[in-house]
């Protein structure tokens, strides 16, 4: 029985032997399997990463570019305004020199009656025209006995004139003239000193 007993005891201990090893070749096989998992779920990691970090790109590209969208719109209504509001200037400017010339004639003294009624017939016509300009947002930028302001006046004299302020204007040599809230042409003074 001993006989039997040992070669129990070794069917046994190859079995475990085998066993062993079997474990060893599927533990082997476990981490190797583990391993190439771990390297594709790597991989996929960093392929979700790229495609988040492209995503937020992209996203944010799309949001530039709506940002510009927007702004080319608001620019867009704000030239258009801002044409509708000036429409007028060109011609106003054309006609600055011809008022000029009617201010100059105007201002000539008659000596007959047909003079007379010549130049009431001209401060009818310029009378019109600045009617016309008016209606269109042109006006008159206010200067004799005025404080002197860059912004409307342009000096080309000085004056010393004791009776009056300090650069209080004192003499307009030419009118000026702004459309609505821009200045089209500034008038041409005298400034005390």
């Amino acid at each position: 029985m001993s006989e039997q007993k040992n070669k129990k005891e070794k069917v046994e201990q190859e079995i475990e032997k085998e066993a062993a090893e079997d474990l060893n070749v599927v533990e082997e096989e476990m981490e190797a399997h583990n391993e190439e998992v771990e390297k594709e779920l790597t991989e996929n990691e960093k392929r979700l990463l790229e495609l988040e970090e492209k995503l937020a790109s992209s996203e944010d590209r799309y949001l530039r570019l709506q940002a510009d969208f927007e702004n080319v719109k608001k620019r867009n209504i704000a030239e258009r305004s801002a044409n509708q509001k000036y429409r007028s200037q060109s011609i106003a400017e054309e006609l600055l020199p011809a008022l000029d010339g009617f201010q100059k004639a105007l201002d000539t003294q008659s000596d007959s009656e047909q003079m007379e009624a010549l130049l009431t017939g001209m401060k009818m016509v310029y009378g019109q025209i600045m009617t016309a300009l008016e209606k269109e947002g042109v006006e008159e930028i206010p200067a004799l006995g005025e404080q002197f302001d860059p912004n409307f006046h342009q000096a080309v004299m000085q004056d010393s004139d004791d009776s009056k302020e300090s650069n209080e204007i004192t003499m307009e040599l030419q009118k000026g003239y702004k459309l609505k809230d821009r200045v089209i042409r500034p008038s041409m003074v005298k400034v005390n000193q």
